[in-house]
């Protein structure tokens, strides 16, 4: 197990340079391509990316659980192979949807990133053990979160170098019961940063959490209005366009 203060300096390394959302895409590059990873890391920003898992166990890098809205095809991206899913083009480019490790590769070690697993349920162990493998001699700074407080649970038991994120939107919870959940879930993922919904900024929670050591970083930043509010209420920023 690192020490405290090991573990504190690794947050930093994490944390030292705003998150481009899904890469820097835009100007025909496609969110969540390789071509976005390497932008952002020439640019000098981190990477923010979500990993699912194809019908065969790869870790594939793509947002959505469908594959409508960016390929051509239709239907669930967990009922194909992961050749057949790199067989498929990404609109307006050149390029497939990268697995895990692909996408390291594009980003080099260069800038941080972040892994967003997409995990819906509490059987998170093949997605997580997919990402745990093709993290395997990474030597860049990264950090692995999800809505999923099950996925930090399992890096804690299994990877406990690695450090963990709890992704967290107030929406639709707020009351007691969403405090009371998101108490829970922050516990159980043993997080060691929160990735917090700008739309939920200024939070009590966000703000009790930073107070007790974790870092929070928050999404989607998209306006001046929202870089100007994290500014205020958070430690990094994970964004749509390049902070000023």
């Amino acid at each position: 197990m690192r020490s405290s203060r090991s573990r504190k300096a690794e947050l930093e390394r994490l944390g030292a340079v705003p998150f481009a959302h899904r890469g820097l895409h835009g100007g025909g590059r496609v969110e969540n391509s390789n071509g976005a990873f390497r932008a952002a890391a020439e640019a000098g920003y981190g990477v923010e990316l979500d990993v699912q898992l194809s019908a065969d166990g790869w870790p594939m890098v793509f947002h959505d659980d469908k594959l409508d809205r960016l390929t051509n095809k239709t239907g669930p991206l967990a009922a194909l192979t992961a050749t057949e899913l790199r067989s498929i083009r990404l609109y307006t480019s050149n390029e497939v949807m990268p697995t895990l490790g692909e996408a390291l590769e594009a980003v080099a070690a260069r800038v941080p990133v972040l892994i967003e697993v997409k995990a819906p349920d509490r059987h998170v162990a093949p997605l997580c053990e997919a990402v745990a493998k093709a993290l395997q001699g990474y030597a860049g700074p990264v950090g692995v979160m999800s809505f999923n407080p099950e996925v930090g649970a399992w890096f804690a038991r299994r990877a406990p170098e690695r450090l963990r994120g709890l992704v967290v939107s107030e929406h639709g919870k707020g009351g007691l019961f969403g405090r009371m959940e998101r108490r829970l879930s922050m516990w159980r993922s043993r997080a060691d940063f929160l990735a917090y919904d700008i739309r939920d900024l200024p939070s009590d929670f966000a703000s009790l959490a930073r107070f007790g050591g974790l870092a929070v970083y928050t999404w989607t930043v998209r306006t001046d209005e929202e870089r100007a509010r994290a500014a205020d209420f958070a430690d990094q920023i994970i964004f749509e366009m390049p902070p000023q």
